[in-house]
């Protein structure tokens, strides 16, 4: 198969972090001919989506002394050429959010690709349907206590009612912006107008969950399947347990409670062409829906022993088949 990449600068990547690069590597060992591109290089041409495509080759990643190490240069870029992306198999939209307007403008060149001639992983549509806080308010069964507002007087109840809550931004990304709430804070008003930019701007607000001081679970879900999980915990003095937060990774299993919610997601996941997802889960509440460029296989494979992008791309290969 030919497979496309939208990522971001393939230099700026952390190939031992990456799960874009975890999934291009898997792809090449199983024989498949790599190609990448950025949202910025996308065109459409006579009703057509058109990419400036890159072939590339990797070195892939070493386990040594408990962590990836890659070789240096780790890749080699060939054959650049200017192409439709129908002419490859798949594509994987991949560009790290936050999900701007120069991204939301890449989906919609994405709309021009013929889904029965090239699978787009995940769906534009579905994409732009899936707000990675807003999208998780529709599964009321799993998610904690939450509202979504800009007023301050609403959140500000909301806090009293709870306790204590956590703010979240509704288009940031890897833990920016968010911030633990108390009715009794001193910078209380001021942290929400900043957050909200002077009630212009919805946030989330969920009740603080404790169970988050045992960790911040990630679970992979791969055409709605749960298929490796890991448990992020913050380091220091930091609530945030978001490893680019500098939070550490733990091994973990996925719960019966997890394995139910998954079944249960999975039938609106499958609707929106959400087929690699990441879900975050903190005692056995369902957190956020990561839908942009989930990541995390890295930290899997290293804590499991597993391949997790050699699954993911098996996978591919029966659905293109099938298709």
């Amino acid at each position: 198969m030919k497979l496309a990449f939208i990522i971001d600068p393939i230099a700026r990547l952390d190939p031992g972090h990456d799960t874009s690069v975890a999934l291009m590597e898997a792809a090449q060992a199983l024989g498949h001919s790599i190609w990448v591109t950025q949202a910025n290089l996308l065109s459409v041409i006579t009703g057509k989506a058109w990419a400036v495509l890159e072939r590339v080759q990797l070195k892939p990643v070493q386990l040594a002394q408990g962590r990836w190490v890659a070789e240096n240069p780790w890749f080699e870029l060939s054959d650049r050429t200017f192409a439709p992306l129908e002419s490859m198999d798949a594509v994987f939209m991949r560009t790290d959010p936050p999900v701007t307007v120069s991204y939301l403008y890449a989906t919609y060149i994405l709309d021009y690709i013929d889904s029965a001639k090239t699978l787009v992983i995940n769906d534009p549509q579905g994409i732009r349907a899936a707000n990675e806080k807003m999208y998780a308010l529709q599964f009321t069964d799993w998610i904690p206590e939450t509202i979504v507002s800009s007023n301050k007087q609403t959140i500000r109840e909301f806090v009293e009612a709870q306790g204590a809550a956590i703010l979240k931004p509704l288009g940031n990304k890897a833990g920016e912006g968010i911030l633990y709430l108390e009715a009794g804070d001193r910078n209380f008003n001021s942290m929400v107008e900043l957050s909200t930019l002077q009630g212009s701007v919805p946030v989330m607000v969920q009740t603080y969950l404790p169970a988050a001081q045992e960790g911040d679970k990630r679970i992979i879900l791969l055409d709605g399947k749960p298929i490796g999980a890991l448990n992020r915990l913050s380091s220091g003095n930091e609530f945030r347990n978001n490893m680019a937060a500098g939070g550490t990774v733990a091994q973990i299993g996925i719960t019966e409670r997890e394995q139910s919610m998954c079944a249960d997601i999975a039938k609106k996941l499958h609707q929106d062409g959400l087929y690699f997802v990441g879900i975050d889960v903190i005692g056995g509440y369902l957190t956020e829906v990561n839908v942009t460029s989930p990541t995390g296989i890295r930290e899997i494979d290293h804590l499991e022993g597993t391949r997790l992008g050699e699954q993911v791309i098996q996978w591919l290969e029966l659905k293109a088949v099938r298709a």
